[in-house]
């Protein structure tokens, strides 16, 4: 039997209720979806559906025993809303719906969430795409940023929000979307052989130095 944090179940702090956060690669949603959620979130009775800050849609106050059920009506599969992994992937419009755009965002961004949502790592690892350097999906506090420019991506790493944030450094610009996706897994593979237990990747460049990262990409 699956207990309820495998269950995606988040403890509300009333201690009786809990909500749940399926899985909305980069906050794309259709009509059809909005109307599912809408539907379960109604069907039981919970207390608010949620705008997260990860663009993912929180139900928010369902009872422990409606939990299995509204997963299974939703038919959606558990967002990484807790846990040392990578978390949902944020992302901009890009070049696909804003006319400020330098490089395509969401593409890149479903690219990464495909490939890491849910990837167990040392600690917690968050990820956002930005297509210019307005850096509106916050690409500077997140673990691995990627910044839209004319010539091609810039890539950030260290950075995050909370009770120590951290600005993000830059680690290589100018990149094509192929050259990108290598960089990201260069940086998660080399913070994977570097990173204490628990500890994000700030901290792990805090103690290293972006020396080993930038070696990683040359070699």
């Amino acid at each position: 039997m699956l207990k309820l944090g495998e269950k995606g179940a988040i403890p509300q702090n009333d201690n009786e209720t809990y909500a749940i956060a399926p899985h909305i690669p980069c906050g794309v949603v259709t009509p059809e979806l909005l109307r599912k959620i809408a539907d379960v979130a109604e069907r039981y009775n919970a207390k608010a559906i949620k705008l997260t800050g990860a663009t993912r849609m929180a139900i928010v106050g369902l009872k422990e025993e409606d939990i299995d059920g509204a997963w299974e009506d939703l038919e959606l599969g558990k967002g990484a809303a807790v846990g040392l992994c990578v978390r949902s992937v944020r992302a901009c419009p890009g070049t696909t719906f804003c006319k400020l755009g330098k490089q395509d965002a969401l593409g890149m961004g479903m690219k990464l969430d495909e490939k890491y949502h849910a990837y167990e790592l040392p600690g917690k690892f968050k990820m956002a795409v930005s297509g210019c350097k307005l850096s509106c999906s916050e690409s500077w506090v997140r673990d691995i940023g990627l910044i839209g420019h004319p010539q091609g991506w810039t890539l950030v790493i260290g950075g995050n929000v909370g009770m120590q944030p951290r600005i993000a450094q830059h680690l290589v610009e100018g990149l094509d979307d192929a050259q990108a996706m290598a960089a990201c897994e260069t940086v998660i593979a080399t913070y994977q052989e570097n990173a204490k237990k628990g500890e994000r990747l700030g901290k792990t460049i805090e103690r290293i130095g972006l020396a080993p990262f930038k070696d990683a990409l040359n070699d």
